[in-house]
């Protein structure tokens, strides 16, 4: 029978409390994102509030709940203190000196599908047959093609709608959606598209060498195989040329012609940070424009007070409500402090980085760019490097010469032939410069990109050239070619 023994281990673990992880969690946030975050916080807590009173009034406050004593069970201090005016809007840039307020407008024209919808109404179909093409147009996705095989779709109305159609009646009505606006909508893949939109095109040598180069040598046109082009149909560099012109005029993603105010690519970039140059002095800023004061409401700080003076003549009721008053305190003044924190830590950081990058961001000048990983603003600050990343993520920074995202400034070095310690970010524009001053007839090679670097002291090897490239990008020279 094996021998059972008893052992003491001593294991250290890090837990994090509640208000630690409010305050990571707000710091992975993006300004844009804070103020709904806040929002969000105003309707669960109604002892949180915004605050909007003069700064006499909040003078006021302050000195009055300065005089309330202590409770031999909780402090009022804990909530009186420092809350009734929030430091960390201080430091924050809500409007500029010659700020204006101005009214976007919001554009909620019809949408692609709406279109498509609208255009079935006007075709001459049955109603069988108008059920069908309304079909097919909801499985048409947002850039306007038709992802999923005919077949496929016969199977879902079989299995959906118990209804049998053949394979050749949705042809028969595709061909119909195709016909819709804008041109090259319904298509299966990029050939069929660029093909319905070039049939659309007026009649002339170049849209109709145009429509036999998509419709019969796709993969060489793709592949940039000009010289099978140009002995399969014995035309001169001129003539294709003027073909390839027309084909760049078309539409990869017809869908994508109709503005969505609410998607991705049309939001604007909420910088997080402003940063202003006066005569070479830098002066860094966040910016909260949109987001509100905050303070605990003074209605349920009395009612704490009361209860607490009158605890022992109280209710079981009033005691439950006495809890719940001080619970939500507690959760109003650590989502204060977590905001303050999230303050003081965003600009430690971003004053590091400015201050590490200090030539760059006097002028711009990418050059001035110097190797710069997280661990160095974790030093720098004595933050962890979990903290830097999270500040560092999804963050912009609105400058004299753009807006960047925080992460374009962090990058890897490596030493030159001289001894030089120099960004990836250099070689990357060397690179870029290089490649958009070469010879499109003749597009530099890796290997030959690789022995320029090397000329200029860069030792750079080509699979590091080609993951440059490729970072940027960059296609690889066989399809940067042109005639």
């Amino acid at each position: 029978m094996p021998s059972q023994k008893l052992s003491l281990q001593q294991k250290l673990l890090q837990k994090l409390s509640p208000q630690q992880i409010q305050v990571i969690k707000l710091l992975e946030i993006p300004t844009v994102q804070l103020e709904q975050r806040i929002k969000k916080e105003l309707e669960e807590n109604p002892v949180l509030e915004m605050l909007n009173e003069s700064p006499d009034e909040i003078g006021d406050t302050q000195e009055e709940n300065s005089n309330d004593q202590d409770n031999d069970e909780f402090s009022l201090e804990d909530y009186m203190d420092e809350d009734d005016i929030p430091e960390y809007k201080l430091a924050a840039n809500n409007y500029s000196k010659d700020d204006k307020q101005i009214d976007i407008p919001f554009s909620s024209g019809t949408n692609f599908h709406e279109s498509m919808h609208e255009q079935l109404g006007l075709a001459n179909l049955d109603e069988d047959k108008r059920l069908l093409a309304e079909y097919i147009i909801g499985n048409i996705d947002d850039d306007g093609y038709l992802r999923r095989d005919l077949l496929s779709i016969s199977d879902d109305l079989a299995f959906n709608l118990n209804l049998t159609v053949e394979e050749s009646v949705l042809e028969e009505l595709l061909e119909i959606i195709q016909e819709f606006d804008p041109a090259g909508v319904g298509a299966r893949d990029l050939r069929e598209c660029l093909l319905l939109q070039i049939q659309r095109r007026r009649a002339n040598p170049a849209t109709m060498l145009a429509e036999k180069i998509i419709a019969d040598n796709f993969d060489e046109f793709t592949k940039k195989h000009y010289d099978k082009i140009l002995r399969k149909y014995e035309i001169s560099e001129e003539d294709l040329k003027d073909a390839i012109a027309e084909i760049l005029k078309l539409n990869p993603k017809p869908g994508g012609s109709y503005s969505n105010p609410l998607s991705k690519s049309n939001q604007v970039i909420v910088p997080d940070f402003i940063l202003e140059n006066h005569d070479g002095e830098l002066q860094l800023s966040l910016n909260q424009r949109n987001v509100p004061d905050l303070r605990m409401n003074g209605h349920y700080m009395d009612m704490l007070r009361s209860y607490s003076e009158n605890r022992k003549n109280i209710s079981r009721d009033q005691k439950d409500a006495m809890m719940f008053v001080k619970q939500k305190l507690d959760s109003a003044k650590w989502f204060i402090d977590a905001i303050r924190q999230r303050h003081q830590t965003l600009l430690v950081t971003m004053s590091e980085i400015i201050d590490f990058q200090k030539e760059y961001f006097q002028d711009g000048d990418e050059t001035k760019l110097k190797p710069m990983i997280l661990k160095d603003i974790a030093d720098r600050t004595g933050l962890d490097i979990s903290t830097i990343s999270r500040v560092s993520n999804s963050k912009y920074i609105q400058t004299n010469f753009g807006i960047f995202a925080l992460k374009y400034f962090f990058s890897e070095g490596m030493q030159k032939d001289t001894g030089e310690e120099v960004s990836t970010r250099e070689i990357k524009k060397i690179l870029e410069d290089c490649i958009s001053a070469e010879d499109k007839r003749k597009p530099l090679t890796d290997d030959r990109l690789a022995q320029i670097l090397k000329e200029k002291s860069y030792p750079i090897a080509r699979r590091t050239v080609a993951k440059y490239r490729e970072q940027l990008g960059i296609p690889v020279a066989r399809m940067r070619k042109e005639l």
